[in-house]
């Protein structure tokens, strides 16, 4: 239950979370607790314009009364799809990486239920995107996504996980990035229709190519192996 895991904060608790949250992420960016906590913490207005597309999009007010679960009780038939679809195409990604659905930290410092489920949505259906995009888990895939959820949500975490990312690559890393992945980040989140006013798990079934079609989507340049 989203509700339940809310924690409210007044103003200087709020601002003492988000800079505790940003100082533990930069230190370790593997921390997934502490970059939600950040995206909460700082997120509020972007999630708040997030939330009134959705409202003003037929599929995202779809989204916002039915509020679905990315959790393995609610997208295992995935595993069970063709090979060609987005939904195996998704478990493909899920499964290739022991990734598990139920892994995402529950929403804790935004102030309505309903905020609280499109900071949760955006936070899960960030595998979702991984899978349309074609982009690796490792930094500079990572990094790249961090750049489209930029373009697509406005959220200051995203800014500033990229900053921190890059700060981390190898010079090879930090020249492929900027010449080739960086660039095509920002065509890419610009180009797309609004992800998150889609309800994914309605099109499980259909063609992966089609979807991205649809979509806008604009695949990732081919994965070099940097790490």
């Amino acid at each position: 239950m989203i509700e339940s895991a809310r924690v409210p904060l007044k103003g200087w608790q709020q601002a003492a979370v988000a800079l505790g949250s940003a100082v533990g992420a930069l230190l370790d960016p593997r921390r997934a607790d502490l970059i939600a906590a950040l995206g909460e913490t700082t997120g509020k207005p972007a999630f708040e314009r997030v939330l009134q597309r959705m409202k003003s999009s037929p599929e995202g007010r779809k989204v916002l009364v039915d509020r679905p679960r990315v959790i393995s009780s609610k997208v295992g038939h995935a595993w069970d799809l063709p090979e060609n679809t987005f939904g195996a195409a998704y478990a493909k990604f899920m499964g290739s990486r022991n990734f598990s659905p139920d892994d995402r930290p529950p929403v804790r410092f935004m102030e309505t239920e309903e905020l609280a489920y499109v900071a949760m949505r955006a936070r899960e259906v960030h595998d979702f995107w991984h899978t349309l995009f074609g982009l690796q888990t490792n930094l500079i895939g990572e990094s790249a996504l961090k750049v489209i959820e930029f373009e697509q949500m406005m959220l200051p975490m995203c800014l500033m996980s990229v900053i921190g990312g890059s700060s981390r690559f190898s010079s090879k890393q930090r020249k492929v990035f900027y010449q080739h992945y960086f660039p095509w980040a920002v065509r890419a989140g610009m180009q797309s229709t609004d992800l998150m006013c889609i309800y994914y798990e309605r099109h499980f079934d259909e063609d992966l190519d089609d979807v991205r079609r649809k979509w806008g989507i604009i695949p990732a340049p081919t994965p070099q192996n940097l790490d």
